[in-house]
Order: structure tokens, then C-alpha cells, then sequence
């Protein structure tokens, strides 16, 4: 049986570059290499008010029929209550839908761009990577500056087309150092799949 999964970013414009590759290498973790993994880019939601706004997510959930597994997926961005909400909208959710489909929401520390960084074995030496982690800004304090000097800033996603690629190949270390997002993500998939 084939697997839908549509991966609902804050904004998929830059977002998609990373969760897409990411998102698929996750579920080849977990013994569905063949899942059908896609980004949602209609409606574009155009930021975290969209992105957790449960009426926004009711229209993307009644346009995707076809889909098995939603995975809302925001920055967390310093925002302490950000887990309460996405529950919320998981606890909607669940009642909407069927038992053989599910919303699963993870807010990424501090956004989404850690994950690409965590997939990098050749970070400058002077950072630290739980100063990298409780950066409420990491796209603009290491992200941005990283993929400058590597030259990327002129690909699509400006950096996140490359660095979300590399993350993917080095599943092992994004999941070792995003232990509470993407690690914790990939237990409650894990756990959905084994029961359904």
C-alpha cells in the first residue's frame, strides 16, 4: 500500500528545499522508502498565523483527500507555547479526519534551516552547536553566513537546495543533533505506522 504524505510548511517558497529531501529520507528511516511525499504549495500559506490557523489547515485537508499522513511542520522560533498550539491543531485534526489518516505537527528549533545546518560535517570550528540550537535567529546568525561563504546564496532557496540535499545523505546526524524535533517526529510516525 502506497503512502501520501503532504508536508504543510509556514512557507514553502524557501521551506520546501529542506523538508522535501528531509521528509523523504525520514520515512526511508522508517521502512517507507516509497512514500509519496509531496510539499504543499496550494494555498500558499504565507506565514506561522497561516500556518496555524486551524480554518487554513481545514481547506488544505479538504483539498488533499488522497493524503494518509499531513505533517505540519513550523518554526519554533523562540516561541515557548508553540508546542500547545500545534497540539491543538492535531487534536482538530483528529476529530475530523479518519482513523487511517492523521495530522502530525513538529516545530522545528528555532527553524527549519537548523535542520540543513545539522547535516553538515564541516561547520566552522568556533561554533557551537547548542548555541546554534537556542538561536531564536539561526537562519540569519549562522544559516545565511554559511551558505555565503560556500557560495550558495545564487541557488534556488538560496542555500537550502544544497544543504537540505546533504542533511538528507546525513539523516543520521540531523536526527542525532535535532534530537527534539526531528527525532522526536520521527517516534510518533513510527509509532502511527506500526498501528495503522
Amino acid at each position: 500500500m502506497s503512502l501520501n504524505v503532504l508536508v504543510i510548511p509556514e512557507d514553502f517558497r524557501k521551506d520546501q528545499y529542506v523538508l522535501a529531501p528531509l521528509v523523504r529520507r525520514l520515512f526511508a528511516e522508517i521502512g517507507k522508502p516509497r512514500a509519496r511525499v509531496e510539499v504543499c504549495t496550494d494555498p500558499v500559506l504565507g506565514g506561522i498565523d497561516q500556518a496555524l490557523d486551524w480554518q487554513r489547515l481545514e481547506e488544505v485537508i479538504d483539498m488533499y483527500r488522497m493524503v494518509d499522513v499531513f505533517l505540519l511542520v513550523v518554526d519554533r522560533d523562540g516561541v515557548a507555547g508553540r508546542r500547545d498550539a500545534i497540539d491543538k491543531l492535531e487534536g482538530k485534526a483528529a476529530q475530523k479526519l479518519s482513523t487511517d489518516r492523521i495530522l502530525i505537527g513538529e516545530n522545528a528549533w528555532q527553524e527549519i534551516e537548523v535542520w540543513a545546518l545539522a547535516g553538515q560535517a564541516d561547520l566552522p570550528r568556533e561554533w557551537n552547536w547548542r548555541a546554534i540550537r537556542a538561536e531564536i535567529h539561526p537562519k540569519e546568525t549562522y544559516f545565511e553566513p554559511f551558505a555565503r561563504q560556500r557560495g550558495l546564496m545564487d541557488e534556488p532557496g538560496q542555500g537550502r537546495t544544497t544543504m537540505g540535499r546533504e542533511a538528507a545523505q546525513n539523516y543520521a546526524r540531523v536526527r542525532s543533533r535535532c534530537q527534539e524535533d526531528v527525532e522526536a517526529l520521527e517516534a510518533r510516525l513510527t509509532t502511527w505506522l506500526e498501528t495503522h
